[in-house]
């Protein structure tokens, strides 16, 4: 029997003294999906990610991984060798060399020639470090490090991986490496929860989303269906002529929920409430009136908007 779940948790609770960090979190992932785990500091997500590697014992619940029972003891040793685990704080040993510090772990994970040579060259290739092999790590850049420690993470080839905010202080071009690497360890058909702050990395990089408020899971859904629930279309419109001429027609529009004029005065932002064609009836009937548009551009609002939106929710 296949089992179409590669990480399972029923009524999963974390308790420190007085303090529930997790709550009745009953979370399923499928076998091959990005994961993005969102909320704010201590919602739980890195309690969470812990759990799930085995870093920390549940108080209550269950956790499987492809349908086998986690347990924190040493009686599944084989199906830890599965997860790989970067928290966001794990430190790298400076005086050792990029090669001697995979090599260490590719040793502790067991690996035997000729095959941990061949996977040191195949994560050092992945990461784009092969040119560092020699390098000292303490010669590293932040993002150099970083792509490290995940190789480092994947050297044994697990089959879960769980990243708890592994952007987290990298600039532009380290998160879009980072990024890159990660869309081929899902091509190859690693299942993953990623946890971070960086709301558009986490749209580009994920196909499901968990959001979490005070130990619950508040939504767990596919981003598809999140944008298709929760997101506005909105259009921004610019126009040559007079601006209460153009506000005029899209008063007539039932679609047309809510208008913004933007600082330059000749461009609005329009909610809409309807599809494409709509856009495009839209579209047609501003320009049938005579409207001198400069601009028709329709986007829909991204998950970091729809994040802050859900959190008011839960406020209120």
């Amino acid at each position: 029997m296949v089992n179409e779940f590669a990480i399972r948790t029923t009524g999963l609770i974390k308790q420190f003294d007085r303090h529930v960090a997790v709550n009745n979190v009953d979370l399923e992932i499928q076998a091959g999906e990005v994961y993005g785990l969102i909320g704010p500091n201590g919602a739980g997500k890195t309690t969470l990610i812990r759990m799930l590697a085995a870093a920390e014992e549940p108080t209550v619940g269950e956790i499987f991984i492809n349908g086998d029972r986690l347990l924190r003891d040493k009686s599944n040793p084989t199906l830890k060798r599965r997860l790989g685990y970067l928290p966001d704080d794990y430190p790298l040993y400076d005086e050792l060399t990029v090669w001697d510090y995979l090599d260490y772990f590719a040793r502790l994970y067991k690996l035997r020639e000729p095959r941990r040579t061949q996977r040191l060259h195949e994560v050092l290739e992945l990461i784009q470090l092969g040119n560092k092999r020699n390098s000292l790590i303490s010669t590293l850049s932040r993002g150099m490090k970083q792509r490290l420690s995940l190789a480092r993470t994947i050297i044994h080839e697990p089959i879960v991986l769980l990243l708890d905010e592994p952007v987290s202080g990298l600039d532009p071009i380290a998160r879009m490496q980072f990024r890159e690497i990660v869309k081929v360890l899902q091509e190859a058909g690693m299942t993953i929860i990623i946890s971070s702050h960086v709301l558009s990395d986490l749209a580009e990089l994920c196909t499901s989303v968990g959001i979490m408020e005070l130990g619950c899971l508040v939504e767990s859904t596919s981003l598809q269906q999140l944008y298709q629930r929760l997101s506005r279309q909105q259009i921004e419109i610019s126009t040559l002529g007079n601006i209460d001429n153009l506000l005029g027609e899209l008063k007539n529009n039932p679609l047309v929920d809510e208008w913004e004029i933007m600082p330059t005065k000749d461009k609005l932002r329009v909610n809409f409430s309807g599809n494409q064609e709509d856009c495009a009836d839209l579209l047609r009937s501003l320009v049938n009136a005579g409207v001198p548009l400069t601009n028709f551009h329709c986007t829909q609002e991204d998950l970091e908007t729809i994040f802050l939106k859900l959190g008011h929710k839960q406020a209120s």
